[in-house]
């Protein structure tokens, strides 16, 4: 299946039918660098491993979304909705999450080097080897979070 093709899938927004398709093709690359997903539907979606460099996620349903060991580099995640996702181990270098909904997020291990975390809310996140700075924990809006 071609990036389009993957693309098109996805904007189907029907979790069941890519996560099926996934299922299916289990050892098929997810190149989706540079796509443009903006407001679409992607909760509980499996994005596990997919490439999602540089990709317009803003304002995106990402809730419940697996999207372990992602590579996210300089995404543009602003305001888009990761609720109870999972982001562990995923690669979120210099990603914009302005406003981004991360309550219950799993971002063990996720690598947040010059990412943007302004006003992001991190309510219950889990940052347990996260790498993140105090000074983005501090744009961050947090009650209570598992480090």
């Amino acid at each position: 299946m071609t990036n389009q093709q993957q693309v098109d899938l996805l904007k189907q927004e029907s979790a069941t039918l890519w996560n099926t398709w996934r299922e299916k093709h289990h050892n098929t690359v997810i190149e989706l660098n540079g796509v443009d997903l903006s407001e679409a539907n992607l909760g509980e979606v499996n994005l596990a491993e997919a490439d999602l460099s540089q990709a317009n996620l803003r304002e995106a349903d990402l809730n419940n979304a697996n999207l372990r060991k992602a590579r996210l580099v300089k995404a543009d995640l602003s305001r888009a909705n990761l609720a109870g996702a999972d982001l562990s181990d995923a690669d979120l270098r210099e990603a914009n999450l302005h406003n981004a909904y991360l309550t219950g997020a799993n971002l063990a291990g996720a690598n947040l080097r010059g990412a943007i975390l302004f006003d992001a809310q991190l309510n219950w996140a889990m940052l347990e080897g996260a790498l993140i700075t105090p000074e983005q924990l501090r744009q961050a809006k947090m009650e209570s979070n598992h480090l």
